[in-house]
């Protein structure tokens, strides 16, 4: 299974809807909320510099960046090398 994480905050509607995207493709992930954890906040501009907004999204390590980022890599089958799979 592919490693999955998402920084996020609480009222974020493209969080969401990265969210969805990943659930109806039946995976899984870790969500890092930077408005509950300055640490957080801190690893996701470290991880993605000049990042700003959110969310941003890291496949097995890789930089995906955010919800248009991560909706074009699905479309293209990118999302799918990403993940260890066959494209």
């Amino acid at each position: 299974m592919a490693d999955i994480e998402i920084y996020s905050t609480a009222i974020c509607p493209y969080c969401v809807a990265a969210k969805h995207l990943l659930k109806a493709r039946g995976l899984t992930w870790r969500e890092l909320r930077i408005d509950q954890d300055p640490a957080a906040r801190a690893a996701m501009r470290e991880r993605a510099p000049g990042a700003r907004t959110v969310p941003q999204i890291f496949i097995n390590g890789v930089h995906v960046g955010g919800f248009d980022e991560l909706a074009a890599a699905d479309r293209s089958g990118r999302l799918d090398e990403l993940l260890g799979r066959l494209a």
